[in-house]
């Protein structure tokens, strides 16, 4: 049993491709001709998805407040990280901007239309920014989780993960109390991830069904257009950060971290990249220990601009395909919502499943869309991962040639 597991493990990108491709088929000739086909799939979506949400609020608290503390604790190494963090947030802020402007301009979405076979989530109330504002601080944090209000649960997290830092020693049991929280949010993810193959078979059926070939046309070009956004993004905004920050050539440095995004993009992990990164930088590009050793680890857990661009771009096809209106103001909190969840995605591969769940809840998109962005994650992990990678040895060139680091020292 064991042996399976582990074999199971290895080739889920696999089965879960096979499971979208079943999906697919079923949907489009057999679903409308044996009506129990629908209904089975139907019963095992809705269960695979209660599944899924039943640990999105926790699990997002938990990460964002692990991941402020973790901040917390390695700003003792000074400059290095503070130049790191300004470098990263700033890039998430353009990615997330990007992801927003770019759908928006080309109308992304729009004359497509999704019939969603589950039911809606209520949408945060963006009518008035100012009662927006007047209630980000919940005045009650359990009623904000029974309420799924993630705007509010997002706050709480902050405060929590600052307060926390403020108070040092007295707080670490609390911290290590929400550390095994997040450890078991993430196990029981991951065991729920393990039944993504069926769930992604059950949840595409009725909207392949409902939607015919349309979907499927859909979804391949906003794919298309996603990852010609990842890979412009990189090229411009991390070409001209190391021309002009670095003092280097673009070129160079994209021949030399070619091994770290090859290892990213095939992997879906850039925790697991953190080896091939460090050597990329400190044999190809000569960059200090003292900058990669900080650089690249703090970047594989708050250094998510293609999660950014990716959560902004789905948000809006979601939204314009689902005839939902995304206002001014709702994209203004999305945008900040969005750099704040890049804080606490884990970079491990189905990371931004959760972030994507957060930002869906607030936007008051319908809950099938989940489903369908769960069946393409995994390409979209791909090239938003190698992406993740190249802005953290972005970031390390920019530090060299920004810090004077003496290795001596």
């Amino acid at each position: 049993m064991k042996k399976f597991y582990a074999w199971y493990q290895k080739h889920i990108t696999g089965a879960i491709f096979i499971g979208l491709l079943l999906g697919i088929l079923t949907g489009l000739f057999l679903a409308d001709r044996f009506t129990p086909v629908l209904t089975v799939t139907s019963l095992l979506g809705g269960i695979y998805m209660n599944a899924l949400n039943m640990m999105i609020f926790p699990l997002v608290f938990c990460s964002v407040v692990m991941g402020i503390c973790s901040i917390g604790n390695i700003r003792t190494t000074g400059k290095i990280t503070g130049a790191a963090m300004v470098f990263f947030l700033c890039t998430t802020a353009l990615a997330s901007l990007a992801g927003l402007i770019i759908p928006r301009l080309i109308h992304l979405g729009e004359g497509v239309s999704f019939e969603m076979a589950t039911s809606d989530i209520a949408a945060t109330d963006m009518s008035n920014i100012l009662e927006t504002v007047k209630n980000l601080i919940p005045s009650n944090p359990v009623s904000a989780f029974a309420q799924g209000n993630m705007l509010q649960v997002l706050v709480f997290a902050v405060i929590i993960g600052f307060t926390l830092i403020s108070v040092g020693d007295k707080g670490k049991a609390l911290l290590n109390v929400i550390d095994s929280l997040n450890e078991v949010c993430l196990k029981i993810i991951s065991t729920i991830m393990y039944f993504t193959p069926i769930g992604v078979f059950c949840t595409i059926v009725p909207v392949v069904e409902a939607n015919g070939t349309e979907t499927i046309i859909s979804l391949a070009t906003q794919l298309i257009i996603l990852y010609l956004a990842f890979f412009i993004f990189a090229f411009v905004v991390y070409g001209l950060a190391v021309k002009v920050i670095g003092k280097e050539s673009p070129v160079k440095f994209f021949k030399t971290i070619m091994p770290a995004a090859l290892n990213a993009f095939g992997t879906c992990s850039s925790s697991a990249t953190i080896p091939i990164s460090k050597q990329c930088m400190e044999e190809g590009m000569g960059v200090s220990n003292k900058i990669t050793s900080i650089a690249i680890p703090l970047g594989a857990t708050v250094n998510m601009d293609a999660v950014s661009i990716l959560m902004s771009f789905m948000i809006m096809f979601f939204a314009n395909a689902c005839g939902i209106n995304v206002s001014v103001s709702m994209m203004v909190i999305v945008l900040l919502a969005n750099v704040l969840l890049s804080v606490g995605t884990p970079g491990v591969p189905g990371g931004a499943i959760a972030s994507f769940a957060a930002l869906a809840t607030m936007a008051g998109l319908p809950a099938g869309v989940m489903g369908v962005y769960i069946s393409i994650n995994t390409l979209c992990d791909m090239g938003a991962t190698c992406v993740n990678v190249i802005g953290d040895l972005a970031c390390c060139v920019a530090l060299k040639g920004r810090l004077k680091i003496d290795e001596n020292k």
